[in-house]
């Protein structure tokens, strides 16, 4: 099932022509965020009685609804650093991560700002990404995938520069869309695709199998730190070989397969700009961490 939010965050389903209000069959919440964790607290009773309401409809066409992120406002935002083999047959490197805000959260057709800061790049890192439906501290990779609920398609939007990781952590940096595909309908996230295109141009194209520590590690991993609560989001890595810049005016589209695609916007009010398409720079260096040469210096992956 296709579960979404949309104009005011009411739930709705994702069908074939358009979306389906289901805030009938839903325990309402204070937000969208509540509600979310209503649905997942009941799933197991709920679902039936959300399969039946979908198909009775009526269908509102999307163009007839604004989508709002899946996961309104999650209580953490869990990412993976440097987490794909980037085409090589090399092992995965060390294990790492990084946490940011809710705020980070961007709407489908939402609009990142660029921040003032000096920065030397802002790229875009599409991923796939894990909602958290039972939570847990300390959880055995065997337990891991019982506690996804879900998955949904995230961008990773970073600023490099000095700031390390905070380049990651802005308001509206973590756009999400359009809906979480319940883990029953992906049986194996490890065989995914993966796209992005910027102003129509594609960019990134790459295959979840190419992942380094895999999703149960990456929860293992996770909730030996800190505690995993529902609701919570997991970005697990992307492929760097084909980062280019996010830059004023531009419109990026990111579509994974069996989870779909949705746009967001980009501007920035100091009107930096540079150079078009590919930008090897950070590939280059992950790359060669990966197969142990000397890395090339560079900015946070």
């Amino acid at each position: 099932m296709k579960l979404v939010f949309f104009d005011d965050h009411r739930p709705g389903v994702l069908v074939d022509g358009g979306v389906v209000d289901v805030s009938a069959e839903v325990e309402p919440g204070r937000n969208g965020q509540e509600t979310l964790e209503h649905i997942i607290a009941a799933w197991s009773t709920l679902r039936p009685r959300l399969e039946e309401a979908s198909g009775k409809g009526p269908v509102v066409p999307l163009d007839g609804v604004r989508l709002r992120a899946p996961v309104p406002r999650p209580p953490k935002i869990m990412c993976m650093a440097a987490n794909y083999r980037e085409g090589t047959d090399a092992p995965p490197l060390p294990i790492n991560g990084f946490v940011v805000s809710p705020e980070a959260v961007l709407d489908p057709e939402g609009t990142a700002v660029l921040p003032p800061q000096e920065f030397t790049i802002c790229h875009h890192e599409a991923e796939l990404v894990c909602v958290i439906g039972k939570g847990g501290h300390d959880i055995a990779e065997a337990d891991a995938m019982d506690h996804i609920f879900g998955y949904t398609a995230g961008v990773d939007i970073s600023a490099r520069g000095p700031w390390g990781y905070l380049g990651k952590a802005c308001d509206g940096f973590k756009p999400l869309g359009p809906c979480i595909v319940t883990a029953d309908e992906i049986p194996n996230p490890h065989d995914l695709r993966v796209r992005l295109s910027v102003d129509g141009v594609p960019r990134q194209d790459y295959g979840t199998a190419d992942i380094g520590h895999k999703i149960p590690e990456c929860i293992a991993w996770f909730s030996s730190i800190m505690t995993m609560l529902p609701g919570d989001i997991l970005f697990v890595g992307t492929n760097h070989q084909q980062l280019g810049p996010l830059q004023d005016g531009e419109t990026a589209e990111m579509e994974i397969e069996r989870i779909g695609s949705f746009r967001f916007h980009i501007s920035d009010p100091q009107k930096r700009s540079w150079p078009k398409g590919i930008d090897p720079g950070i590939g280059q260096n992950v790359r060669g961490r990966l197969l142990g040469t000397e890395p090339a210096a560079g900015a946070t992956p």
